[in-house]
């Protein structure tokens, strides 16, 4: 489940947020907030663009053990760019927080709506209808959210749903998931309660996908209903109900959804209905078109892909907040064996021609050298190699990436840190951050 972290403190609460962050983004009211995060409204200072904007604090985050749920968000959300899922536009950090900058739903989220009351069967079909496009496409870039809920179905400003929160989901890759034991399915204990599904409670692995699934037929159940499948004050009796699959149908509910449901909410992962039966479904089918998507949604583009960069590499800040030393998130999701990376607010080359003059101060030798990259190895004499890399981040900043091969008689690190790097020391850039605790 997910780690308990103390609530803010009213005194945190009452401290006033930073007025703009970065110069980019205004911030207006408190929308929300839980353990580890507060949520405002925000606005882009250019275009005016409603914004939400997720603040976290570092050091909550590391004591309270959330780093992981904060890389697993960001591994997700890169991969995915879908109508129903609410977009992240960029990561933004200072020496004390973490910003997710995402798509503005200012509907609110399906658990206050069906609070008041339950929805009919035709707008009950139509949400999930959308959540189904939206976990189906999850699924099929490798992503497993596995904490659906009302809580974290949100409603757009034309009322269409947009999935959220990924903190919880599996990211798998060519390689196994590192969630994933040897038998290809994932163990860790995840969700909330009331969703959560039986192979789960059994502690005897699951697939990711059956439970996303198990979830969305709970999710269902509450649209149609107005309340949970399985519930009970007691939280063991609860999955005791989950597990022997209990469900008790009102009368007032239709047969084809009656049995649909019961498709949804069986208890046998392998028998279990899958995203591709769903869609093929009578009940399921009514009124269903696909959505109509083209390859640009698919894709994570760069900031600015083509424009200012001038040729030169840019790099997606969300490559930048999982391990840029020049942020100081080192200490938050750990550093690279043999390489290390600042910032810096001078040109590209400005940057490669100190260090072309630092190598031969230091009687290295440039082995080869093209825009934004040089490569200085030792000579013939120490078999040492050293890496420059300068990438993009915004109009203003680059990120400096420096990678080295040990050397025989002296450590790559020492001739690094101790021969090359004091010769670039002023072009190295520290944000402080326009941004107050807040």
């Amino acid at each position: 489940m997910t780690p308990a972290l103390a609530e803010y403190s009213d005194e945190e609460l009452q401290t006033p947020a930073p007025k703009t962050l970065f110069g980019k983004y205004e911030l207006g009211k408190l929308l929300g907030y839980g353990a580890s995060a507060k949520v405002y409204h925000g606005w882009d200072a250019v275009s005016k663009q409603s914004v939400a904007i997720k603040s976290m604090n570092k050091q909550r985050i590391v004591t309270g053990g959330l780093a992981t749920h904060v890389k697993r968000e960001i591994a997700a959300m890169r991969r995915l760019n879908h109508p129903n899922i609410v977009r992240m536009h960029e990561v933004l950090a200072n020496q004390k927080k973490i910003y997710f900058v995402l798509e503005f739903a200012e509907g609110g989220d399906l658990f206050s709506k069906v609070a008041k009351c339950r929805f009919s069967e035709d707008l009950s079909r139509k949400y999930f209808q959308q959540l189904i496009s939206a976990v189906g496409y999850c699924h099929s870039r490798g992503v497993y959210h596995r904490d659906l809920k009302l809580e974290n179905l949100l409603l757009d400003e034309k009322w269409n749903l947009k999935v959220t929160d990924f903190g919880l989901s599996a990211v798998t890759h060519r390689r196994r998931s590192p969630s994933a034991s040897s038998d290809g399915l994932l163990h860790t204990m995840c969700g909330t309660p009331a969703y959560v599904a039986p192979e789960i409670l059994a502690k005897k692995g699951y697939d990711g996908a059956k439970v996303d699934i198990w979830a969305c037929g709970v999710i269902l159940y509450v649209l149609s209903t107005g309340y949970l499948p399985f519930n009970d004050s007691n939280v063991m009796v609860m999955y005791l109900k989950i597990c022997k699959g209990e469900i008790r149908f009102p009368k007032w509910m239709s047969s084809e959804l009656k049995r649909f449901l019961s498709r949804l909410l069986d208890t046998n992962p392998q028998t279990r209905i899958t995203v591709d039966e769903i869609v093929k479904d009578p009940w399921f089918r009514i009124g269903y078109s696909d959505a109509e998507l083209c390859s640009d949604h698919f894709e994570m583009k760069d900031v600015e892909e083509g424009g200012w960069n001038g040729g030169l590499k840019s790099l997606n800040a969300f490559d930048i907040i999982s391990y840029s030393s020049g942020y100081n998130l080192s200490g938050l999701f750990g550093g690279r064996d043999g390489a290390e990376m600042f910032l810096s607010t001078v040109a590209p080359e400005m940057i490669i021609a100190k260090v072309v003059v630092a190598a031969e101060q230091e009687r290295l030798r440039v082995a080869k050298k093209k825009k934004g990259w040089v490569k200085v190895d030792g000579g013939h004499t120490r078999n040492f190699t050293l890496t420059l890399e300068v990438k993009r981040l915004t109009v203003d900043i680059v990120v400096v990436e420096v990678r080295w091969r040990e050397c025989e008689s002296e450590p790559g690190p020492e001739i690094w840190k101790c021969r090359l790097r004091p010769h670039l020391s002023g072009l190295i850039y520290r944000p402080d951050g326009p941004v107050g605790s807040d």
